[in-house]
C-alpha cells in the first residue's frame, strides 16, 4: 500500500468525507548517488549554519522569510498549520464544471483519495456517483506545504482522484511565441489530416509507449556490473530541413500506412485553385500588471 501523504476531509456543502491522500503514480526511474570518481566515495549534501560555521541537524532547521537584506522573519510549522483558513484542514469544493472547460496546462500531479474508515464510505460513494452521473469535475481549494492550492476532483475506476492545478496567474501568456502568419493550401491541410488519421489510436498501450530510456540504463548497469561492453546505439540521422512540405506529408502518410500493414500508396488529392490563408488569431489585450502597493507580501512559490 502507498503511504499516506495527507489526511483530512473533502467538504462540499454540508457534506464531509474523511479521506487519506496517497500518490497515484509510481516512480520507476533509476536513481543515482553522487560519488567521488577517484575512489567511488559517496558525496553528500551537508547543511551548514553560516553564522556558526557548523553542520546542523534537521531538528534545528526551520523556515524563515527574507524580508529585506538584513531581516529574516522566522515562521514555525505550527503557525502555518494553524492559519485561519478553512482549506488548512479540508479540501473545500468551490464549484462543479465540465472537464473540457479547464485548460489541460493547468492540471498537474494526481493523487488518489482513500475514504478514511467505514464512516466515510457512504459520503465518499455519494460524491463519486454524483460526479459520474453529472459528467462534471469538482474544482476545490486546499492548503499543503505552506500555500493554498487549487485542485480538480474526478473519478477513475471508482476512486476519486485529486489533481493539483496551477492558478491562472501562474500560466504564462503564449502570444509572444506564435510564428508569423503563413499561407497553407487546402491540399497541405488535407494531407496533415490524413496523417493524423493514420496515427490515431484508441489507447496508449504497447511497445511505443514504454520507457525505453530506463530499459537502456538497466542494460548499461548490467553490462558494467558483468565487466562487458555496454550496448551501443546507432548514430541518429540529423533532421533534414523541410523544403517541400507536401512531399514530406505524403511520405509521412505512406510510412504510417506501411507501419500498420496497409497499402502505402498515397493518392493525390484533387487540386484546389485558391490557396487559403491561415486565419489570424485575434490578439487579446495584454493583461495589465497588478498595481504596486507599498507593503511587501511574500510571493507564492511556483
Amino acid at each position: 500500500m502507498p503511504r499516506t501523504i495527507w489526511s483530512g476531509a473533502i467538504s462540499f456543502g454540508l457534506v464531509t468525507v474523511p479521506i487519506h491522500v496517497v500518490s497515484a503514480r509510481e516512480d520507476h526511474s533509476i536513481h543515482f548517488h553522487q560519488v567521488h570518481l577517484e575512489d567511488m566515495g559517496r558525496v553528500r549534501s551537508r547543511k551548514i549554519c553560516e553564522i556558526e560555521d557548523r553542520e546542523v541537524a534537521q531538528s534545528e532547521i526551520g523556515k524563515g522569510y527574507q524580508w529585506d537584506k538584513d531581516t529574516i522573519i522566522p515562521v514555525l510549522d505550527e503557525e502555518l498549520r494553524e492559519l485561519p483558513l478553512p482549506t488548512a484542514k479540508a479540501i473545500e469544493i468551490e464549484a462543479f464544471v465540465p472537464l473540457d472547460s479547464i485548460d489541460p496546462i493547468q492540471i498537474g500531479e494526481g493523487y488518489y483519495l482513500e475514504p478514511d474508515g467505514q464512516v466515510a464510505a457512504k459520503p465518499y460513494t455519494l460524491l463519486r456517483q454524483a460526479l459520474e452521473r453529472s459528467s462534471k469535475v469538482a474544482v476545490a481549494k486546499y492548503a499543503w506545504s505552506g500555500r493554498e492550492r487549487l485542485g480538480l476532483l474526478r473519478v477513475r475506476d471508482n476512486v476519486i482522484v485529486l489533481h493539483a492545478m496551477r492558478w491562472s496567474d501562474e500560466i504564462r501568456d503564449p502570444a509572444q511565441l506564435k510564428p508569423e502568419e503563413v499561407e497553407l493550401t487546402d491540399d497541405e491541410i488535407a494531407q496533415a489530416e490524413q496523417l493524423i488519421d493514420r496515427l490515431t489510436r484508441d489507447d496508449l498501450e504497447g511497445e511505443d509507449f514504454t520507457d525505453r530510456y530506463t530499459q537502456a540504463v538497466e542494460q548499461l548497469i548490467d553490462a558494467k556490473r558483468e565487466n562487458r561492453e555496454p550496448p551501443t546505439a546507432e548514430e541518429p540521422e540529423a533532421p533534414a530541413q523541410v523544403v517541400d512540405l507536401m512531399a514530406a506529408l505524403k511520405e509521412s502518410v505512406a510510412k504510417a500506412r506501411e507501419s500498420r500493414g496497409e497499402d502505402a500508396t498515397v493518392h493525390d488529392l484533387p487540386k484546389k485553385k485558391a490557396a487559403v490563408k491561415k486565419t489570424a488569431a485575434k490578439k487579446q489585450p495584454a493583461r495589465k500588471a497588478a498595481k504596486k502597493t507599498t507593503s511587501r507580501k511574500p510571493r507564492r512559490s511556483a
